[in-house]
């Protein structure tokens, strides 16, 4: 039963990762990691895949053997992040307190990037 639910989680979580990768809104590394998270639980072979891949595996084993981000994935994720920021407080009416607390919100998931190793230590 619970290898069952890894593996569903796992499925959707890659399902979404893929979404991500074509829709600039959605991340994909972190669904990619739930995934493999879930596939290391239920299923060596989807684990496997997911680290063999040629685009994301690297990104994957980094990340599970160091904790590492790239520092263009930094880059990325901190620019979006402060690019949705904007955007929401352009376009949006909201009370202040509400974009206060999307900006601490999205501060802390970008203090959170930044503060990853860049990479593997030597």
């Amino acid at each position: 039963m619970t290898k069952a639910l890894y593996l569903s989680l796992g499925l959707i979580s890659c399902l979404l990762g893929i979404v991500g990768a074509f829709l600039p809104v959605m991340p994909t590394t972190v669904f990619l990691i739930g995934a493999l998270f879930c596939f290391t639980k239920s299923s060596p072979k989807l684990e496997n895949w997911l680290i063999q891949h040629p685009k994301y595996g690297p990104s994957l084993v980094a990340w599970r053997k160091h904790g590492a981000i790239s520092k263009k994935v930094k880059c990325i994720a901190c620019c979006s992040m402060l690019l949705s920021f904007i955007f929401v407080c352009i376009f949006s009416s909201m009370p202040i307190p509400a974009y206060i607390g999307i900006g601490l919100f999205m501060g802390i998931g970008a203090y959170f990037v930044v503060t990853r190793p860049s990479a593997p230590a030597v």
